[in-house]
């Protein structure tokens, strides 16, 4: 149930405004939008929009409030940032004072998919191509749902307000905070549209762990035999792209729960870059880009508003939003079974991971702990080359409890379901970033096709003596030097000397998780 704080503000902000639409349609957001000068629409009817100075996430500027309702329970540190109650309640009156006189847009709508554990959620904004971004990306009600809406968390989204980094106790203009006791979050300073997603996935990822239902990072599909997949992973290593897969049915592509029932989908659209997008490699994404669909920091052509999908000259982190029943074989509603096949996906940056690999269940729990990739370019402000990075259950800034939590949520499920569990490298092969190249798209998907039939389930495999993994030696499709990182090498010194740099990392990572199980400790990388 709502809580009167945020009744309170939603009724302050309701009386303030110059003018308060609530629900508008699709076609009447795009209007507004451009009426606005908010956005321009491209050659295929999306609308497209640029989002000034930020054109990623600001994980630096997100804070929860430390009160009664998470004091206990966060985990608190550089991920999750504290930020006192009174500095909350004096950011929110000051921007419900910059919000009097303006027009804002409502949507209200659902987070997740499954009926029985759905937030109703409500996001206030202060542009209309924004709150198209919210409709198009989370649950859609329908018109009865709406009749007696009555949400159980308030975002207010307003770009146009800055924070006092000294008054507000923030470090800089932009904030991102939630607040668990009043079920209030507020976003300023920014104009990435991302942050509304990810601020409302948090919250779940915070609440569902109590029902006993375990959020998830990753994307989802599942097969004609009604067996259904899970890709884990970060910003840029394929999620979206692999799970987008015409000979299955895509669930969702980024967020999801896994509760008694089997999975269901945070969301009610995708969120997929776009950058190098063309129609040859993700047919499915191309075609979404249509009337309905939102770009996002991409380049067009000033006289035919073309999109160009190669130009970098914004961002890196180009994007389009779309509703997920553009994609034709999505499932509707996002739910499915419990999975079968699990792919911890990686890009890396120092290209010695093996290209695909088996788990067991003990590796399969020491990787989603530390969830190994490289930050790609773009997808957080300051990051302009790929650089290691280490993140916690695949998206450590959106984990509000300690990752041991998920992570014998996880390993609960495992032992439950029997999923087989693949560790993916998407990033480097032959050498590191700058030396080697990025793997094939169509090598992926073939490792990721076998997967799915079972053909690995029984085939022949090597142990990889650095990371203890199970590669196997032959998969249809893909040369058999590629399933060997280091006969990708023109130097087998040069390997074995960044294979042991790159588990060492490792091993000084998982140190921060103090004590755990031997088993889940003794099953990462050996360090000579």
């Amino acid at each position: 149930m709502p809580t009167e704080h945020s009744v309170r503000f939603f009724a302050a902000l309701e009386r303030h405004a110059h003018r308060l639409h609530r629900s508008l349609s699709v076609p009447l957001l795009f209007e507004a939008a451009i009426h606005r000068g908010e956005a321009q629409v491209s050659e295929t009817g999306a609308l497209r929009a640029v989002t000034g100075k930020y054109t990623g996430r600001s994980p630096q500027d997100k804070f929860l409030v430390d009160n009664a309702a998470t004091h206990d329970l966060v985990d608190w540190g550089k991920v999750n940032q504290p930020l006192a109650p009174e500095d909350f309640e004096n950011l929110r009156a000051r921007m419900e004072e910059f919000a009097a006189g303006k027009e804002l847009f409502v949507f209200d709508g659902f987070a997740g998919a499954s009926p029985e554990y759905r937030l109703p959620i409500r996001v206030v904004t202060q542009y209309a191509w924004h709150s198209l971004f919210a409709h198009q990306l989370f649950v859609r009600p329908t018109p009865s749902q709406l009749e007696n809406f009555v949400p159980e968390f308030l975002l207010v989204d307003l770009p146009g307000f800055h924070a006092d980094p000294v008054r507000d106790h923030t470090r800089s203009e932009t904030v991102i905070t939630l607040n668990f006791e009043s079920r209030i979050g507020l976003i300023c300073g920014t104009e990435y549209a991302g942050e509304i997603k990810k601020s409302i996935f948090t919250v779940l990822n915070f609440l569902l762990p109590q029902q006993d239902v375990f959020p998830m990072h990753c994307s989802a599909n599942t097969g004609p035999d009604g067996g259904v997949s899970l890709f884990f992973g970060l910003s840029g290593t394929g999620k979206t792209t692999l799970s987008a897969d015409p000979d299955r049915k895509l669930i969702g592509d980024d967020e999801h729960g896994w509760s008694g029932a089997g999975v269901f989908n945070f969301e009610g659209g995708c969120y997929a870059k776009c950058i190098r997008l063309s129609a040859e490699g993700e047919p499915q994404i191309w075609d979404a880009i249509k009337f309905g669909s939102v770009l996002e920091n991409v380049v067009l052509d000033p006289e035919t508003r073309a999109a160009d999908y190669d130009d970098v000259s914004l961002t890196e982190n180009t994007r389009a939003a779309y509703p997920v029943d553009f994609i034709p074989s999505a499932v509707i509603p996002g739910v499915g079974g419990h999975p079968d096949t699990i792919f911890f996906l990686t890009a890396d940056a120092f290209g010695v991971l093996p290209p695909i690999s088996r788990l067991t269940r003990d590796q399969a729990m020491y990787h989603f702990m530390s969830g190994y990739t490289s930050k790609l370019a773009g997808t957080e402000r300051g990051v302009t080359e790929p650089e290691p990075n280490f993140s916690s259950c695949f998206g450590a800034p959106f984990w509000p409890l300690p990752p041991a939590h998920y992570a014998q949520m996880l390993g609960n499920r495992l032992d439950t379901h029997n999923a087989v569990c693949y560790l993916v490298n998407t990033g480097w092969t032959g050498g590191p970033y700058g030396v080697g190249s990025r793997m094939k798209l169509t090598y992926t998907r073939a490792m990721i096709h076998a997967a799915l039939s079972g053909a690995l389930r029984d085939a022949q495999t090597v142990i990889d003596p650095v990371f203890g993994l199970q590669i196997p030696t032959h998969i249809d499709g893909v040369p058999d030097e590629i399933l060997q990182p280091s006969q990708t090498w023109s130097s087998k010194s040069e390997y074995d000397t960044a294979a042991q740099k790159l588990a060492q990392r490792f091993a000084e990572n998982f140190q921060k998780f103090g004590e755990v199980s031997a088993e889940i400790a003794g099953a990462g990388p050996r360090i000579s």
